[in-house]
C-alpha cells in the first residue's frame, strides 16, 4: 500500500461538553443533544488519528434514530484521515464484529447505543478481530485527541465502500458450523430491532419451527425495552408457554446479548445459560471456560465436575473476549447474557448463541428446563448504592481490608468479592454511574441476606466517615 503523508496541527484545546459520553467499552449520549452528528465527525477524525491512514475499517448501524446520519458523519470523519471504510449498512454489532474477523479488516465502528432507552445513541470502536477500544486500550487518547484538536492531516483521504453481502456471508458462516438434527419449536423476540436480520433467518434454514416476535425493522423500535429482562420479556413468555416453545431467545438491542426462556417460561440468568453451554462444550482437547468474576458458584463447580478448567475474569467485554483468546478457551459467559464461541472467532453473539442452544437441546433427550434444574442451587441477590463518584473507588479498597479482618477470602480483580464456605459478595463500583453494585450468592437464603446486609452496613459507616 502507498505511504500517506501525515502531519499532526495541535491548537489550543477546544471546550468539551461531550466528555460524559466517554464510557468504558463505548461513546453514548441522547441524539441530537450530546451525541450530534458534528461530534460524531470529530470522533470518526480521532478513531482514524488512532488507528492510522491507510487503514480498513468496516462500519455498521443499528435502526435507532439518527444511527443513519451518525454513520455518514462518521464516515466523513474516518476518511478525512486516510482511512478507507466498507459500509456494511444496517448490522447487528456482532456481525460488525464478524466482518472485521472474517475478512481480516483493522478494525470498524458500530453505530448503536445498545440496550440504552430510544433517544440514546453512540459509537462503539473496534480494532482488529473485533476487539473493543475501551478503557485502557485506547479510549482515552481518542478523547485526547479530541479535547487537543490532534487529527492527523493527509495527502489524500481515503476511499468509501458499500457491501450489501455481510448478513448473507455470516448466515451461511454460522450455518456451517451449527448442526441442528432435530426439528424445534422456538420463539424469538427481536425487539423490532437490528437482531431481526439475522436470528430469523438462521432458525427457519435449520428447519426448526419459528415464531418471531416483533420482527420488522419498520420504524417501531423498541416495540419493548431494548434491555431483554423480566419486565420487558413477558411477552416473549407468555408466548413460549402459550405455544408450548422448547426455548425462547430475547436480544437487546444491538443483538450482542441473548436472554433465554425455558420451556416452561423461565428466566435464564448469564449465568445459568453459561452452565448449560459449559456441560455441552467442554471436550479433552477444550476444556477451558472463560466466566466472569460476578457468576454464581455453580459455574465454577460444574466447570469442574465435567472436567474443564474454570478461569475467572473481570465483568465486560474487552476482558471476557481478550481471556478467550488468550486461554484458547472453547467458551466464555458472562451473567449479563455476552457469550463468546471460539467457533465464531471467539466473538460475543447473541444469534450465534441461540443456535448454539438450539443445537444443545437438538442433541439432548431431556427439555432446557430439565437441564436448569440440575444446576446446583444457590440463592442470589443484587443491591446498587448510591455512593459519589470520588469516593466509590477508594471505599471499595478500603472495604477489602475490613473483609479480610473478618478472616473472607478475597478476589481483587474487578472491585471486591469477599467469600466464605456459605456464600460470596462482590463490590463493583460502577464505571458509569455513582454507584456501588452489590452481588451477593449464598448456599441459603438466610446467609445471601447476612451478606448484603453486611455489605451495606460496611458502606454505611464508610459514607458516615466521609460525611
Amino acid at each position: 500500500m502507498e505511504e500517506e503523508n501525515i502531519s499532526k496541527r495541535s491548537v489550543s484545546p477546544e471546550k468539551s461538553p461531550w466528555e460524559h459520553m466517554f464510557r468504558a467499552y463505548d461513546i453514548r449520549g441522547i441524539y441530537g443533544k450530546d451525541m450530534t452528528t458534528e461530534i460524531a465527525e470529530k470522533i470518526g477524525m480521532a478513531f482514524g488519528t488512532f488507528i492510522g491512514a491507510g487503514k480498513k475499517l468496516a462500519i455498521g448501524r443499528d435502526v435507532r434514530i439518527g444511527s443513519e446520519q451518525l454513520r455518514d458523519a462518521v464516515i466523513k470523519g474516518l476518511v478525512s484521515t486516510g482511512c478507507h471504510v466498507v459500509d456494511l449498512g444496517i448490522a447487528t454489532t456482532p456481525i460488525l464484529y464478524f466482518a472485521i474477523a472474517h475478512k481480516n479488516k483493522d478494525g470498524g465502528v458500530m453505530v448503536t447505543a445498545s440496550h440504552n432507552p430510544p433517544e440514546w445513541n453512540g459509537l462503539k470502536l473496534c480494532r482488529e478481530k473485533g476487539v473493543i477500544v475501551g478503557q485502557g486500550s485506547g479510549i482515552e487518547e481518542i478523547k485526547d485527541i479530541i479535547t487537543n484538536v490532534k487529527f492527523a492531516r493527509v495527502a489524500r483521504k481515503g476511499k468509501v465502500e458499500v457491501y450489501e453481502g455481510i448478513v448473507n456471508e455470516y448466515v451461511e458462516f454460522v450455518l456451517d458450523t451449527i448442526h441442528i438434527m432435530k426439528k424445534l419449536k422456538v420463539v424469538l423476540d427481536t425487539g423490532n430491532s437490528v437482531s431481526g436480520i439475522a436470528a430469523p433467518k438462521l432458525f427457519r434454514q435449520t428447519g426448526c419451527e419459528v415464531r418471531v416476535l416483533n420482527e420488522k425493522l419498520d420504524g417501531t423500535f423498541p416495540s419493548r425495552s431494548p434491555e431483554p429482562n423480566e419486565a420487558s420479556l413477558q411477552q416473549l413468555i407468555g408466548e413460549v408457554k402459550s405455544v408450548g416453545a422448547d426455548f425462547g431467545v430475547g436480544y437487546d438491542g444491538d443483538g450482542d446479548r441473548a436472554v433465554f426462556v425455558d420451556n416452561k417460561g423461565r428466566i435464564l440468568t448469564g449465568d445459568l445459560a453459561t452452565v448449560i453451554f459449559a456441560q455441552a462444550l467442554i471436550t479433552e482437547e477444550k476444556r477451558k471456560v472463560v466466566y466472569d468474576v460476578s457468576c454464581s458458584s455453580a459455574v465454577e463447580e460444574v466447570i469442574k465436575a465435567k472436567g474443564g478448567v474454570p478461569v475467572v475474569e473481570r465483568v465486560g467485554r474487552p476482558f471476557m473476549m481478550d481471556r478467550v483468546l488468550r486461554e484458547k478457551a472453547v467458551f466464555g459467559g458472562e451473567r449479563s447474557g455476552h457469550f463468546y464461541f471460539s467457533d465464531i472467532y471467539s466473538l460475543d453473539d447473541g444469534a450465534f448463541a441461540s443456535l448454539k442452544m438450539a443445537e444443545i437441546l437438538a442433541h439432548s433427550d431431556v427439555p432446557l428446563s430439565r437441564m436448569v434444574d440440575r444446576v446446583p442451587k444457590y440463592f442470589s441477590g443484587t443491591v446498587n448504592v448510591p455512593f459519589a463518584d470520588q469516593y466509590k473507588f477508594k471505599v471499595v479498597e478500603r472495604l477489602k481490608t475490613r473483609f479480610e479482618e473478618k478472616e473472607f477470602q478475597i478476589l481483587d480483580i474487578d472491585g471486591v468479592k469477599a467469600q466464605d464456605k456459605n456464600g460470596w459478595v462482590l463490590l463493583r463500583p460502577s464505571n458509569t454511574e455513582p454507584l456501588i453494585r452489590l452481588f451477593a450468592e449464598g448456599k441459603t437464603e438466610s446467609k445471601l441476606t447476612q451478606l448484603l446486609e453486611l455489605a451495606k452496613k460496611m458502606l454505611k459507616e464508610e459514607a458516615e466517615k466521609i460525611r
